[in-house]
């Protein structure tokens, strides 16, 4: 099962949303769509969903275009929240599941594990609007596989929930990843994507500026981080030839160099000044390459 972007454009009149994507996800992959508001991911979601038509291009699931004979096996979770408040969780959970063509008796099934799942077992009678917000998101990501799709699309799954809860659906996505759901990623949190992600696209204005494997991407940055701490003044790394920034934390600084030779250079100069209590060179964020090649932090 693979599902297939090829030469994806969408306009809306002279606006181009999206322009000339291209990816290919195989099963059992999570795949990390990126890009600040504005960047085309949403309208991207909705091509393959099959809720808007390209302008141009192909979208396809294991080789046949995505249209409503696809519907069931596709989950969604919208960045915009859609449960019904007044609904009772079973009702709405059943009534959605219908539409995805499963019975009542194996919906209700469903959600009672995933309500045990999410250490709410007691939620089944209650109404939507009686939860709070991140219950109601765990309700809202029971919705959007109780099917148990082959293809899951996540629009920020995570906002709005607690460390904890976090955690508990960042674990039943990597279940479902394992038994062998496709899934599309999306989220404000580099680091999740970082942890869940092997492969990602990095959107800008519509079209792909960051497309393959998170290594790859990483290595051909180029440029590293180097963490400082000691218990001397640190000011003149500001200054050191091969840094091109520099920010100062509470313990010491983080640098951003052009590549391995300056660590060693840095390193040399330290060590004749006093204690150095850690010294790391680590492999650049997410957010780093986010930045550079986008312009702007992800916030």
């Amino acid at each position: 099962m693979v599902l297939q972007l090829n030469n994806v454009t969408k306009k809306f009149g002279d606006f181009t949303a999206v322009d000339s994507l291209n990816f290919t996800i195989p099963e059992r992959e999570m795949f990390g769509l990126l890009g600040a508001n504005g960047a085309g991911k949403t309208t991207t979601f909705r091509m393959i969903l099959g809720l808007l038509d390209p302008t141009a291009g192909e979208i396809s699931w294991n080789g046949k275009p995505i249209d409503y004979s696809t519907s069931p096996i596709i989950g969604y979770l919208p960045e915009e929240r859609g449960l019904y408040p007044k609904l009772k969780v079973r009702d709405q959970i059943v009534y959605l599941a219908r539409l995805r063509g499963m019975n009542k008796a194996s919906a209700i099934k469903e959600l009672q594990a995933w309500l045990e799942r999410f250490k709410v077992p007691d939620y089944l009678d209650k109404r939507v609007e009686e939860l709070s917000k991140g219950n109601q998101q765990k309700i809202q990501f029971i919705a959007s596989i109780i099917h148990k799709p082959k293809l899951l699309i996540l629009d920020e799954p995570f906002s709005g929930l607690d460390p904890v809860n976090v955690e508990i659906l960042k674990d039943a996505v990597i279940d479902l990843r394992e038994n062998g759901t496709t899934i599309v990623f999306s989220s404000h949190r580099m680091e999740h994507v970082e942890e869940l992600c092997e492969h990602l696209c990095i959107m800008h204005r519509g079209s792909p500026v960051v497309a393959g494997k998170l290594k790859d991407i990483k290595r051909s940055f180029g440029k590293k981080n180097v963490v400082v701490h000691a218990d001397f003044d640190l000011a003149f790394l500001d200054e050191f030839p091969g840094v091109m920034k520099s920010k100062t934390t509470t313990e010491g600084k983080v640098l951003q160099i052009t590549g391995e030779d300056v660590a060693e250079s840095i390193l040399r100069e330290l060590v004749p000044k006093g204690f150095v209590r850690r010294f790391e060179l680590e492999e650049p964020s997410l957010n780093d390459i986010f930045i550079e090649k986008v312009g702007a932090a992800y916030e």
